[in-house]
């Protein structure tokens, strides 16, 4: 309450607001090193058991999409407990992995939409398998060169000149 009643007094508007924000944000987002790695490692095996699952589910593509995704999207989120939320947009929306991050994003909206709306176990299946390799292309992205390395390794192999 006490920050309430500093933001309402005098002071640079701009200079309270931000203030105001981020310390709010320290207070629910101050975990422990401890607390964040076992956050994080909950999230990731919380994620990765529900990719497994799904497996289980494949022959029901809504089923299948909705624990694939959903873990999928755990997955990736878990790393916001090592480094923080807005570390984490800050760095998926960098201008070296926009694309890759709305890439990944759009299939996994696609497969939802797939599963969910359209119904469709063939379109759900190729949107799964397209939002997998959206998001082993963003994960190398992360990797110092690892992007290029691969693509030339597919040009390389999927050549047909010889």
């Amino acid at each position: 309450m006490w920050k309430v009643k500093e933001y309402m007094s005098g002071g640079d508007e701009e200079e309270r607001a931000e203030s105001f924000l981020v310390e709010e944000s320290e207070g629910f987002c101050s975990l422990s090193p401890t607390q964040r790695m076992y956050a994080f490692a909950a999230c990731l095996l919380s994620g990765l058991v529900l990719m497994f699952l799904s497996l289980i589910v494949f022959v029901k593509p809504i089923k299948f999409a909705l624990l694939f995704t959903f873990g999928n999207v755990l997955a990736v989120g878990s790393t916001a407990f090592l480094m923080g939320p807005e570390q984490q947009l800050r760095m998926m929306f960098d201008s070296v992995r926009l694309y890759a991050t709305a890439i990944y994003i759009g299939f996994v909206v696609l497969a939802l939409i797939c599963a969910l709306w359209i119904q469709s176990k063939i379109l759900t299946l190729l949107a799964i398998i397209c939002e997998i390799c959206a998001l082993i292309w963003y994960c190398l992205s992360y990797i110092p060169f690892a992007r290029r390395i691969v693509s030339d390794l597919m040009i390389r192999f999927c050549d047909t000149e010889l």
